[in-house]
């Protein structure tokens, strides 16, 4: 074929280009995300925000809010999850395919934020696993599009070779916190989770989860 025969950047480029298969698999799956929103708070509120005219997350192709799990494939806990709600989240992430990833919006996913409650999960992390971490309460709507194109910076540098590793999943360690008891103590530290708190408050020098009885007030 000459030079004179239009290619696909115009009359005298090269009529073909080559690339990696990863790169424009990679390709389509960043700039086709449909995030499957879970609201539950204050949260929800900055993630409709993020949809709407102000800042258009049309733009980065994530306009498709897909209400059906098995037709998602990013999942936005936007809020607090108390136990009793562990489980439809679960539920909900057992049910998107794969490939799939996890946005933890707000500090009340993230970690529980004020609600350092027995009724509420410190941190989702320890029901699903999670890719990027947004913090604030509640993060603003850049703040949720600035995590997704972190998302997407993610899913950028994956390869199909390493699939088993990256989106490997262990079923028995489903709702069981991924740190060991020595990083859980340094994370929680003096006002983190409230059955750490006695103990490590400096009261007394004990395991006990409750008040010694010779400091009640």
């Amino acid at each position: 074929m000459g030079l004179d025969v239009p290619g696909i950047f115009g009359t005298g480029s090269p009529t073909f280009l080559t690339t990696k298969v990863d790169f424009v698999v990679n390709w389509a799956r960043r700039n086709s995300l449909w995030p499957m929103p879970f609201g539950t708070a204050c949260c929800a509120i900055e993630m409709m925000a993020s949809a709407a005219s102000n800042y258009d997350l049309a733009r980065f192709g994530m306009e498709r809010m897909s209400f059906s799990p098995r037709q998602a494939d990013v999942l936005i806990c936007a809020g607090r999850v108390p136990y009793k709600l562990a489980p439809v989240l679960r539920r909900i992430w057992d049910q998107m395919m794969q490939p799939k990833w996890c946005i933890s919006m707000g500090a009340c996913a993230s970690s529980g934020g004020v609600f350092d409650v027995y009724s509420m999960v410190q941190g989702i992390d320890t029901i699903v696993p999670v890719d990027v971490y947004i913090p604030g309460c509640p993060p603003r709507p850049e703040g949720l599009i600035y995590g997704l194109m972190m998302v997407q910076e993610k899913i950028s540098g994956e390869s199909l070779t390493r699939h088993a590793e990256l989106r490997a999943e262990d079923p028995d360690a489903a709702g069981k916190p991924r740190a060991g008891d020595a990083q859980v103590r340094d994370l929680t530290g003096p006002f983190g989770n409230s059955t750490q708190q006695n103990r490590l408050s400096g009261l007394v020098e004990t395991d006990a989860t409750e008040r010694p009885k010779d400091r009640l007030p």
